[in-house]
């Protein structure tokens, strides 16, 4: 039964043992793919594959051996022209509808998908019930709801956690990815911040040893010189949930490189979502119980650290630019205000963005261009994250 997959897979570095092999051929027979191509690579890859780190290679070789296998469709040709409306006009945005569509889990969602397109007979849009487009539904494309599935169109929040109709398998590129240790890398410029402490002379000085020694016709000299400590203290501000989600990998492996890199004399680590406003939060579930007011942040973290924000700077306009409901005399009165006063008291602060500038302009770029005139920007990659440290160093 296709045994020359199994050693394609072998041959792509993969260790599947005929014990895995054989399992596979059990949960077929008993048909826990449910006749399903899509459920069969599912199946596949849960039985056959042991790490995370071997899904690439995995996908690669199933593609390969699949590749002629005509793809089921999960969408009506129907469905989909009636989700083809790229210049429709939005509807409006409902806060109470998102924060009820916030409450789904993933599999309620799945569930009402499969029911909403059994039931639906003509084309919605604008709504919160249908598959559609420009409204509040978690079903369909260039909506507003902050998770869903989407079904046709183009990706543009990046809030849908699964896209319906897409293949999963695919050949991933050949380019190189980011990891830890690059990121680590990348990381380690900002030793230069390094400080000579006022201790005695005690660590080996190389050169001076060598070049007083030669001025002295090679009668050795020992030379020791003051030891060097990292005087670096940051303060990364990383924004969570929503379109990041979609770069929850990356920024993981960031986040682990800066808190395995050791170059920091002092690391703070808060979260937000979109835009830190009045508050900041320490873990990236964003639980009010474990939130700070930026201000108590700013009384006890002096100008002397440097400030790192990670994000994509993209969200709705209102977000940013509108007041807040409530303003105390001294504090902050929008969402741009606030990030100007963190900008203003830590002068040294850049900012690394997973995301490119939209291209598909309006309102999503407004957001994005604003916080761009307030902080350096740079590209969540090695080399992005080389110019942002070289920036952290400028004098």
């Amino acid at each position: 039964m296709f045994e020359d997959f199994l050693y394609l897979l072998r041959q792509n570095g993969l260790r599947v043992s005929l014990t895995e092999w054989m399992a596979l051929i059990q949960a077929l027979d008993k048909n826990l793919h449910q006749a399903s191509f899509t459920g069969f690579y599912h199946l596949c890859r849960c039985l056959l594959v042991k790490s995370e780190a071997d899904f690439d290679a995995f996908d690669r070789a199933f593609l390969e051996y699949f590749k002629d296998v005509p793809f089921q469709k999960e969408l009506s040709g129907e469905l989909l022209d009636w989700l083809d409306r790229p210049n429709a006009p939005m509807g409006e945005y409902d806060q109470q509808q998102a924060e009820i569509n916030e409450t789904l889990s993933p599999l309620e969602i799945e569930t009402m998908f499969q029911e909403r397109k059994h039931e639906q007979r003509e084309q919605h849009n604008c709504g919160s019930y249908w598959v559609g487009t420009h409204g509040m539904s978690i079903f369909g494309n260039m909506g507003m709801s902050p998770v869903g599935i989407r079904a046709g169109g183009q990706s543009v929040g990046r809030r849908a956690f699964r896209v319906a109709g897409e293949r999963r398998f695919r050949d991933f590129r050949q380019d190189n990815t980011l990891d830890t240790r690059q990121l680590q890398v990348a990381l380690r410029r900002l030793r230069q911040f390094s400080g000579l402490v006022d201790l005695p002379p005690t660590q080996f000085d190389v050169e001076r040893t060598i070049r007083d020694t030669a001025d002295s016709a090679g009668q050795l000299k020992v030379r020791y010189k003051r030891p060097r400590q990292n005087t670096v203290k940051v303060l990364l501000l990383m924004d969570s949930g929503g379109s990041m989600d979609h770069y929850a990998q990356l920024c993981s492996a960031l986040f682990q490189a800066v808190t395995r890199a050791g170059h920091f004399k002092d690391l703070k680590i808060f979260y937000f979502h979109n835009c830190p406003y009045t508050r900041l939060y320490r873990d990236p579930t964003l639980n009010p119980n474990n939130a700070s007011q930026v201000s108590r942040v700013l009384s006890n973290l002096s100008p002397e650290y440097k400030l790192i924000f990670v994000g994509d700077a993209q969200m709705s306009p209102h977000e940013i630019f509108d007041p807040f409901p409530s303003q105390r005399e001294g504090e902050p009165t929008s969402g741009l205000d606030c990030l100007r006063r963190l900008r203003d008291y830590y002068r040294r602060a850049v900012w690394l963005n997973p995301s490119d500038r939209p291209e598909w302009g309006g309102e999503w770029t407004e957001s994005y261009d604003a916080i761009q005139g307030l902080f350096p920007m740079f590209p969540l990659t090695v080399e992005g994250i080389e110019s942002g440290m070289k920036k952290l160093l400028a004098r």
